[in-house]
């Protein structure tokens, strides 16, 4: 909160974890850019670092669809002016909902708006709510507006969508499901680093990512998808497991570009995003099988990859 400039004015303001920011997420945070356009003054996404359940009950950390960075380059697509990241600590987790709307919302971004989600609560023990957030608005000169970010689809069976249903649709490997909630394909980032280099005596070489810290990782399997590495994004065929074929034990995600020789990426900081499940990840019993079966793959994520790009 030290960085908010001294002379920060009046701000519309919206708090959340904002994980994936998905399609219903979108709705909230369009309507405050919406609502700060209209009174004249910039809009602001409060979000926490780490997830406040990591230390409410420590160990149990959500696997997340995106990292900060990747949070505030989707949230400054939408047209938010500033994006309000607090440290989540055990002293901040104790204060109470009167508390953090006084410290917070009132003497720090002086809030003349607040959007928020039917069911958005704060403070020690998540007492407050909209309705408590509504009633000191009168006192404190600001507004509250609640939109029911609760859009359904396909997606989970016609479930609402949420950052809990996408964690569990990316943790089967139904990568489509995802992508409809979150409104494109699922992303997973990290840094290249140096397997095995099987993938590359047989003729795939893969980028072997080392994926950030709780990232929401796919189910074991063979994925269609692109792999973005200095600002180039490459047709690609993913890989997410163990390796069964080598007696691997440690699961990774590997992502090869299809139809690019000669690539260097090792050290660099990468993205990959899942557009399809092509197949379940198995052992062959001769290496021509796997052999075969990666050339087959090859194939079909790159007639999955141009079928996308088309449409």
């Amino acid at each position: 909160m030290e960085d908010i400039p001294q002379d920060w004015g009046r701000s519309v303001v919206t708090i959340g974890s904002y994980d994936g920011v998905h399609r219903g997420h979108q709705l909230i945070i369009g309507r405050a850019v919406e609502r700060a356009r209209e009174l004249g003054v910039p809009s602001v996404v409060v979000t926490f670092d780490p997830h406040p359940s990591e230390v409410v009950r420590p160990g149990s950390h959500p696997p997340l669809l995106a990292p900060h960075h990747r949070r505030a380059e989707l949230i400054a697509e939408l047209g938010v002016d500033a994006v309000l990241v607090l440290p989540f600590t055990a002293e901040f987790s104790q204060l109470s909902p009167a508390d953090f709307i006084v410290k917070v919302l009132v003497d720090k971004l002086h809030a003349k708006a607040v959007i928020e989600g039917p069911n958005f609560r704060f403070g020690h023990r998540a007492a407050g709510n909209v309705a408590f957030l509504t009633e000191l608005g009168a006192t404190y000169d600001y507004e509250v507006e609640v939109i029911d970010l609760y859009v359904s689809g396909a997606a989970g069976g016609g479930q609402p969508f949420s950052s809990t249903l996408t964690r569990r649709l990316v943790a089967e490997g139904d990568m489509a499901g995802a992508a409809e909630i979150l409104g494109r394909p699922h992303r997973v980032e990290g840094i290249v680093v140096r397997g095995a280099q099987r993938g590359r005596e047989l003729g795939f070489p893969t980028a072997n990512v080392e994926t950030l810290p709780h990232t929401a990782i796919p189910a074991d399997g063979v994925y269609a998808g692109w792999l973005t590495a200095a600002g180039e994004r490459m047709p690609a065929a993913i890989s997410v497991g163990t390796n069964p074929q080598f007696d691997g034990t440690e699961r990774t995600v590997e992502a090869y570009a299809i139809d690019r020789e000669g690539l260097d990426l090792y050290g660099l900081h990468v993205a990959v995003d899942f557009l399809a499940y092509v197949r379940g990840m198995l052992k062959f019993d001769t290496l021509d099988d796997l052999l075969q079966a990666m050339a087959a793959d090859v194939k079909r994520c790159r007639e999955l990859t141009e079928e996308y790009d088309r449409t």
